[in-house]
């Protein structure tokens, strides 16, 4: 499960990149610079920030579903296997 997370996470940051609407929002939001993508992208905690980031908006998470051809459970699914991604338990 955590080697697909990675591939998903890394088609995430390289759709960030190749999205320049977005990909500004994201810089500013994480506070990562442009030399992070490149330098951090074996990171979990930065990929983990990356699908964190996508999933803040569904449009977001469908646009990158729709362009990757993933079905749309795919960033859920990824973030999950990523530190901190388990589902809180409320009880």
């Amino acid at each position: 499960m955590r080697e697909t997370a990675d591939i998903v996470a890394l088609k995430a940051l390289a759709w960030l990149v190749g999205n320049d609407e977005l990909l500004p929002v994201f810089l500013g939001a994480t506070g990562a610079s442009e030399a992070d993508l490149r330098a951090r992208a074996d990171d979990p905690d930065f990929l983990a920030a990356v699908l964190d980031f996508l999933l803040m908006d569904d449009a977001w998470v469908r646009a990158f579903c729709e362009a990757e051809r993933l079905p749309g459970e795919a960033v859920m699914q990824a973030r999950a296997a990523f530190p901190g991604g388990a589902d809180p338990h409320w009880t």
